[in-house]
C-alpha cells in the first residue's frame, strides 16, 4: 500500500529545518543515485520532491507536474525551477548540518546543491511579522484530501505536489507601520488572529480565501521562517493534490485577476519559486514506480 510522506500533514512542525535544492548534473548516474536517496528519504525526517527535469530526465511524466510559471504579472514571482529538493526536519540545528552534508555527498554523483536554507519554528507557527501562518489549514481528512494524490492509479495515490517561494521581508518597514495598517495588510488582527470585516481588498486573506474559488482552491501550508546574512522571510511551502490550487491563489495575488495586488507585496517579495512532486511511501521507502522502469 502507498502512503504518502508524514511530514507533508504531520504536526507539529519540527523546530527546525534545512531546504536543499539540487541541479541535475549526471543522467548516467540517476538510477544509483536515486537508489541511495530512497534510503534517506523515510517521508519523516527527510521529505522529498522531484522537479519536472528530473522526471524528464528520467524520460517519464507525472500527470500534473509542471515549472514553476514566470507569470506576466504587476509584481515580480521569479521561477527558479530545479530538478529536485529536500525538506529536512529535526530539532537540533547541528544534526541537520551533518545529514545535509552527509546526503549531498551521497548524491553528488548525479546532483550539484545550489542552495541550502534555514529554517526555523517561531512561536506557534508564526511568521516574523508576528501574525500566526497557516490558520486556514484544513485539518483531518480535509487535509488529507486537499493535499494528497487519490485515484490516479499505483505509484501516484499517495503522492503530493509542493509549491515553494522563498519570501525575503522588509521587517523593519513593516515594523513602522502604524498596527491598524499591518492588520489591513493582512486582513487579521494580530492580537487575536480574528479577521476584519472591514478589511481592504488587497488584504491578505481576501486576495487568498480559498473557498472563494471555483473550484475551491485548498492547500497545505508548511512554511518556516528563514534567516541568513541579515536578511529574512518566510519559506513558503504549500501542498495540494494538484499545483493549481496554489497557482490560482498566487495569479489573484499578483494581481492578475483584477488588478488588485496583494498587501504582502507592500513589504515582502518571493526570491524564487519552485513546482514539485513528492512520491508516495511503500514498505517505507519511496515509490517510484510512476517515474522509474522496472
Amino acid at each position: 500500500m502507498s502512503l504518502y510522506q508524514s511530514s507533508i500533514l504531520a504536526k507539529p512542525i519540527p523546530s527546525q529545518a534545512r531546504y536543499l535544492f539540487f541541479a541535475l548534473k549526471s543522467v548516467e548516474a540517476l538510477p544509483a543515485a536515486l537508489d541511495v536517496l530512497s534510503q534517506w528519504v523515510d517521508g519523516k525526517s527527510v521529505v522529498a520532491g522531484f522537479g519536472s527535469p528530473l522526471v524528464m530526465a528520467l524520460g517519464a511524466k507525472v500527470p500534473g507536474l509542471r515549472v514553476f510559471p514566470a507569470l506576466n504579472a504587476m509584481v515580480e514571482n521569479p521561477s527558479t525551477q530545479h530538478a529536485l529538493w529536500l525538506w529536512l526536519l529535526g530539532d537540533d540545528r547541528g544534526e541537520l548540518l551533518h545529514r545535509s552534508q552527509k546526503i549531498e555527498t551521497a548524491l553528488a554523483s548525479a546532483f550539484n546543491l545550489l542552495q541550502v536554507t534555514e529554517g526555523f519554528r517561531y512561536g506557534t507557527d508564526r511568521d516574523l511579522t508576528g501574525y500566526e501562518d497557516g490558520t486556514e489549514n484544513p485539518v483531518d481528512d480535509a487535509a488529507v484530501e486537499a493535499a494528497i494524490v487519490a485515484h490516479a492509479g499505483p505509484g501516484l495515490d499517495g503522492g503530493s505536489f509542493v509549491a515553494i517561494q522563498q519570501w525575503q521581508h522588509d521587517l523593519n518597514g513593516f515594523a513602522a507601520l502604524p498596527s491598524e495598517e499591518q492588520d489591513n495588510i493582512m486582513g487579521r488582527r494580530m492580537s487575536d488572529n480574528e479577521e476584519l470585516d472591514d478589511a481592504p481588498a488587497s488584504a491578505h486573506v481576501k486576495r487568498t480565501a480559498q473557498e472563494s474559488f471555483t473550484p475551491e482552491a485548498f492547500i497545505v501550508r508548511r512554511s518556516m521562517p528563514w534567516t541568513e546574512n541579515g536578511k529574512s522571510g518566510l519559506m513558503f511551502v504549500a501542498f495540494g493534490r494538484s499545483l493549481n490550487a496554489f497557482e490560482v491563489q498566487l495569479r489573484r495575488m499578483s494581481g492578475m485577476e483584477d488588478g488588485i495586488v496583494d498587501g504582502l507585496y507592500r513589504y515582502s517579495r518571493p526570491l524564487n519559486g519552485g513546482y514539485y512532486w513528492c512520491p508516495p511511501m511503500k514498505d517505507g521507502r519511496l515509490d517510484l514506480a510512476a517515474v522509474c522502469a522496472g
